[in-house]
């Protein structure tokens, strides 16, 4: 059976930091092996120009795994992320963004992923992420 957002939008308030809920992430959809989430535009998440904050970026990039992670198991497990890599292509500004998060590879104990960050208003490719896990439970 497939998580429904509503079940994904639980995990992500019980299981993530307050200061990572208040980035307001939302799940638009759910895969057997992808998740889509949306990162609200906020002028208090911009940098001095009007840019998202690549930390913002990266800390939903780390989420929207997560909920991938979880909506391929069907619950959530406890997981750490064991690496991360961004590269950022353009800045946002003024728009939601939009962040995909598709697993490569899951096996018992580690998790592969690469996370598209678009721009919600035009489309364009923000940045992308690849990411590994730690699955612990």
């Amino acid at each position: 059976m497939t998580m429904t957002t509503a079940e994904a939008d639980k995990i992500l308030s019980a299981n993530f930091a307050p200061w990572v809920l208040e980035l307001g992430l939302s799940v638009e959809a759910l895969g057997e092996d992808r998740a889509l989430l949306r990162l609200p535009w906020s002028k208090r998440l911009s940098r001095e120009g009007g840019g998202l904050s690549g930390q913002a970026l990266m800390a939903a990039a780390d989420t929207a795994t997560v909920i991938a992670v979880s909506a391929a198991r069907g619950t959530f497990v406890p997981m750490t992320t064991v690496q991360q890599s961004t590269s950022f292509q353009r800045a946002v500004t003024g728009s939601d963004v939009l962040l995909e998060a598709v697993l490569t590879k899951i096996g018992r104990r580690m998790a592969f992923a690469d996370v598209t960050m678009t721009d919600a208003a035009s489309g364009a490719l923000a940045a992308r992420a690849s990411t590994v896990y730690a699955l612990l439970g």
